[in-house]
């Protein structure tokens, strides 16, 4: 396509499929067992997104691509929690069942689970925050990250802006993300926050899926 790049030709409405190679990393954002329905901190409908989740950890481990997954990690006494002043009710607690990934997530065993809000006294909403997942996808060579989970105006909005600050080029899944919506419009919000920022926006059909 020339000097076009696929992000333009997405925005152009050109049919262009996405092809994952190694150079690009898929990071699943908190798809805990206490994010999900029946959980300590519900987001509505949270699992729904797991099968699409699934089918992209299959189109990265299939292309070459790594996978990352982070995890609220907290202690028992993190700021966070409303008994300490903060505003979520005690959630993903270490080594709790709530803490664990959901079950239906198909995580390889290669992935690589990044643990944070892991210091009692900092929030940590970014998968990069007092994380080393910025120096692990500078390892790797990673240039390109694929970013989806949960909540779309909380860790996933952190993760994406802050792998946008450190230069990543940054695309948001739109179709394996879910937000609380404390108020009916936040989850737009945030996205269209992240897409002037410059995130792009694709789903499942705008990659190239081998059979």
């Amino acid at each position: 396509m020339g000097i076009l790049g696929w992000f333009d030709a997405l925005n152009l409405g050109i049919e262009l499929k996405i092809k994952v190679g190694r150079k690009d990393a898929l990071i699943i954002v908190d798809v805990q067992k206490d994010f999900c329905p029946g959980g300590a901190l519900p987001v509505p409908e949270g699992d729904k997104i797991i099968p699409n989740l699934n089918k992209y950890v299959e189109i990265f481990r299939k292309n070459g691509g790594k996978i990352y997954a982070t995890r609220d990690w907290h202690p028992e006494n993190h700021i966070s929690f409303k008994e300490y002043g903060g505003l979520w009710p005690k959630h993903c607690v270490q080594g709790t069942e709530g803490a664990e990934f959901h079950p239906n997530l198909k995580l390889p065993e290669d992935a690589v689970i990044i643990s944070k809000g892991t210091d009692p006294l900092r929030e940590a909403y970014s998968g990069f925050e007092g994380t080393d997942l910025k120096k692990k996808l500078k390892q790797e060579g990673i240039v390109r990250v694929f970013v989806g989970g949960l909540a779309t105006e909380y860790c996933v909005k952190n993760t994406v802006l802050d792998a946008i600050k450190f230069g990543f080029e940054t695309v948001l899944l739109m179709d394996a993300i879910k937000g609380i919506d404390l108020k009916p419009s936040d989850s737009r919000k945030a996205i269209d926050e992240m897409v002037k920022r410059g995130v792009k926006t694709v789903k499942l059909e705008n990659f190239e899926i081998e059979n």
